[in-house]
């Protein structure tokens, strides 16, 4: 086995491509640099040293025992200062990998070949025709969440783009060996700077940090990437774009938690959703303000060559009449350039309704689009070019984010409002906590008077139980406004295995409610359910909660058939493999058939928005695959095909269903076992990562089962420990109950969402360290349960590599495998620190200081192993 190891790594160094080994050798050089000169030439060595001993040891040349004394010789305050340097070591090579990525997707562009999974593949494949048909129904509905995975810093996130941008400037073509030299020197400084950053939060994140933070995703890139996606679509439908109306139609609606979501977090408020839509607006009107005044600037085409519409003469004449002293300035700064007058004076519309300046403001985005189209139209009849460019561009940002940038979602739990209820039943004075559950329903009022409907109706209701769940949020309208309460669409969330069962009933006991029946007749019954992926697999297990999910979706795509329901399913699906993660477009193809029909609404959380939206190539890209995953799973080839695989296969998927949860159960639901995982992962301690503004927990105290414990820090402490327990446990013993390897071949060739579920595994195994595991599993001083963990790791590792035919994990995927493999050893280093701090902190007695110094260290620990990994929670 370690010489696999070793023949893997050696593989994996020598497909390394030249550009990404050139980048990964640079920044490390200078990280070394900035170590010497501040730390000195020691701290520099004892890194070196560090480094060495974990690649000797993956070769089996050293016992990982000489790393475990190397470190524990180590003051804490030296062994702080190294995982700090192997942190920011991992931010630098995850930008070296995502700069060579923006790069081969930038060469693959050059090609000029139709490229895989693009919205150009979609139209190639699908046809002209069916893509036009699908577009009509088309919605793409990607929603931000707030949930705790992100645990880098926003200032060392930005500092990490400084970086960035020193690096692309560096590495640009035709520049002289001076500007090279200057950049090489910005560069040197800004990691300088990365190092002197604090990785920590020193104060926990409010609601609105979390919101602000959120904004940045926005104005770096989501408003510039989305028009992008458009045009593409445009383009590969009639390459002419650019020169007639357009024939794609605007389809992506981001929406947002953040600021929404108080299910298990007090610190979201009325007050807070109030500032929230306030923030979102702000930002929103400022990029069209900017983006309306730029195309205004640049549009110089004189009356002569570009005539102006008898309409826009009269509305100009108009507004001169109603504005004076605003038009005639800009009449005089641009004479006989009418379209350029009128988009300026546009523009200080748009900087007037985010001022509040009633007279100038407009009251809704559709007074906008009027404007914006009577120049559009305008242009069209002699400058089509001006018209269907960056004009039309603009009128696609103002159709997809409107005035309020993301459509705010309010969730509250099921027994928040049955209490609140309770009380409001029984008269009397109230509690402040339905006190706020009125107060939140007020407020939602107030978004759609100001904002409109579309800026926040729906109401996710967690735990949903049955449809009296749901018809308490409309009894609790009526109890806040009255007649006047608010357009709500309320959404029922299906989280455990048996209200998946249920969700069927639960629905057709909604269509007894009266708003939910008014709802239906003036919206043309569409109606919106989510399904909860993380507390399933927190419950189930990843292959039972997986398969129940897909039953689920099936038998609520024949209920909706049946009742005449446009059903849209909103998954909510986290980061990690064990929350429902992985590759977004695959798992858009692996839904059951019917379920998509041309529809697709998913939380993008944490880490993931970053990750996704944090370049403007890669978001595109992202988008790109999801929406060509989109239209492919909606088309009725993909659907019989899908369907009958599904069939074919249910008698399997069965057996690994049973008997995958009832492994998954035996550990998990054994006495001792919450106690167990607290010992051997450092879930206490991330609890005070100050990651987000919700508790880590429901309720106070160590968790007593399950239960108890969000499905994040779950996933994020297993992760930590290098197992990723959540990510494959009981799989092996699914696999194991069918008994047949061909059957099971078959289904991994045959069936989207089998091969996904056994490639998600693949490569949640490949993240998992068996020697690393083994030290953190002993910690518990329970040998049962780490012998039980081990053993169906090695059953699972082998199970899945039969099946696949792979001779070692992510043999098919060379870019991850590569990442994963050069990776490992410089997360050992982490880990092994992390372990020293968490033995003694387990094992030990330290007093208050040595404990306040070796929690810092272990956090430190726990956000380079995060970095390391690219994964948390």
């Amino acid at each position: 086995m370690i010489d696999q190891g070793l023949e893997r790594r050696s593989a994996a160094v020598t497909e390394m491509p030249d550009e990404l080994r050139h980048d990964v050798r640079l920044l490390g050089k200078l990280l070394g640099q900035v170590l010497a000169e501040q730390g000195g030439e020691d701290l520099l060595a004892d890194v070196e040293r560090l480094r060495k001993a974990v690649i000797a040891a993956r070769k089996g040349e050293i016992s990982a025992d000489v790393i475990t004394d190397m470190v524990a010789g180590w003051e804490i305050e030296r062994a702080v200062e190294v995982a700090r340097a192997f942190t920011c070591y991992f931010h630098l090579a995850n930008l070296a990998e995502e700069h060579y990525r923006i790069r081969t997707l930038r060469e693959r562009d050059a090609e000029g070949r139709v490229q895989r999974e693009s919205l150009a593949q979609a139209v190639h494949e699908l046809g002209h025709d069916r893509v036009t048909e699908l577009l009509d129904g088309l919605e793409l509905h990607p929603v931000l969440t707030a949930h705790p995975t992100e645990a880098r810093r926003r200032a060392v996130v930005t500092a990490i783009q400084r970086v960035s941008h020193q690096l692309t400037e560096y590495n640009t073509p035709g520049r002289g060996a001076s500007e090279r030299a200057e950049s090489k020197r910005r560069m040197l400084e800004e990691i300088d700077l990365l190092w002197r950053t604090a990785q920590l939060r020193s104060t926990k994140l409010d609601p609105l940090d979390e919101v602000r933070t959120a904004m940045a995703a926005f104005d770096e890139t989501l408003f510039r990437m989305v028009p992008q996606v458009y045009r593409a679509l445009d383009a590969a439908l009639d390459p002419a774009t650019g020169t007639r109306p357009p024939q794609a139609r605007p389809f992506i609606r981001y929406g947002s938690w953040i600021g929404g979501d108080r299910d298990g977090n007090p610190y979201v408020t009325a007050k807070v959703t109030r500032e929230t839509i306030q923030i979102q607006s702000e930002h929103v009107l400022a990029a069209l303000e900017t983006a309306c005044a730029r195309i205004a600037r640049t549009l110089t085409a004189s009356a002569q060559f570009a005539p102006c519409s008898p309409e826009l003469k009269t509305a100009l004449a108009e507004a001169v009449a109603a504005h004076p002293e605003t038009v005639s300035e800009l009449a005089t700064r641009s004479p006989r350039e009418p379209h350029r007058q009128w988009l300026l004076f546009v523009a200080a519309r748009i900087a007037a309704t985010q001022r509040r300046h009633l007279d100038l403001a407009y009251r809704s985005p559709a007074e906008l689009l009027t404007d914006l189209r009577l120049a559009q139209d305008s242009l069209a009849a002699s400058a089509p070019r001006q018209a269907y460019g960056e004009l039309q561009h603009l009128i696609w940002q103002v159709e997809t984010f409107g005035f309020h940038l993301a459509e705010l979602e309010v969730r509250q739990h099921s027994q928040v409002h049955a209490s609140a209820l309770e009380e409001l039943r029984a008269g009397g004075e109230l509690s402040e906590r339905t006190e706020e559950v009125l107060a939140t329903i007020r407020v939602i009022s107030w978004i759609q008077e100001r904002f409109g409907t579309t800026a926040c109706s729906r109401y996710v209701v967690s735990f949903t139980r049955s449809a009296d769940d749901i018809a308490a949020v409309y009894e609790l309208a009526r109890h806040a406004l009255g007649d006047r309460a608010p357009v709500l669409d309320v959404v029922p969330l299906f989280e455990s295995g048996q209200d998946l069962a249920n969700s069927p009933d639960v629905l057709s006991g909604m269509l007894e409610i009266p708003e939910m029946r008014q709802r239906l007749a003036d919206n043309g019954r569409r109606m919106e359910i989510m399904l909860g992926y993380s507390d399933s697999a927190k419950e189930l297990g990843p292959a039972a909660a997986t398969l129940r999910l897909y039953e689920a979706q099936e038998a609520l795509t024949r209920w909706a058939a049946e009742h005449d329901v446009k059903l849209r399913m909103f998954h909510g699906r986290g980061g990690a493999l064990g929350r429902g993660g992985g590759p977004a477009n695959r798992a858009v193809l692996a839904q059951a058939p019917g379920s998509v029909a041309g529809r697709f609404k998913v939380t993008e959380q944490g880490e993931v928005i970053f990750a996704r939206y944090g370049h403007i190539a890669i978001a595109r890209r992202h988008l790109e695959q999801v929406t060509n995953a989109v239209l492919l799973a909606s088309s009725p080839t993909v659907s019989t095909r899908t369907a009958a695989a599904a069939e074919r296969f249910r008698g399997l998927a069965e057996r690994v269903a049973v008997a995958s949860e009832q492994a998954y159960r035996a550990l998990t639901e054994a006495p001792g076992f919450p106690e167990w995982f607290g010992l051997v992962s450092p879930l206490e301690e991330i609890g005070t990562l100050r990651l987000g503004s919700r508790p880590a927990r429901r309720g106070l105290g160590a968790p007593r089962s399950l239960d108890d414990l969000r499905a994040i820090p779950w996933v994020f402490a297993w992760a930590q420990t290098r197992v990723n327990l959540p990510g494959w446990y009981g799989l092996g013993t699914g696999l194991a109950a069918v008994g047949s390897l061909d059957e099971l071949r078959a289904a991994y060739a045959e069936w989207p969402l089998f091969n996904a579920l056994l490639d998600n595994a693949e490569m949640s195994l490949a993240k998992t360290d068996r020697s690393i595991a083994k030290r953190y599993l002993a910690l518990g001083g329970r040998e049962d349960f780490a012998r039980q963990v081990m053993e169906e790791y090695d059953r699972t590792r082998d199970l899945v590599l039969r099946v696949t035919g792979h001779t070692r994990l992510l043999e098919n995927r060379k870019v991850l495998s590569r990442a994963v493999q050069l990776r490992d050893p410089y997360v050992d280093a982490l880990s092994h620190l992390q372990l020293r701090a968490l033995r003694a902190l387990r094992t030990e007695n330290p007093s208050e200081r040595e404990r306040d110094r070796l929690s810092t260290l272990l956090l430190l620990s726990v956000n380079g192993v995060a970095a390391g990994l690219q994964n948390t929670g």
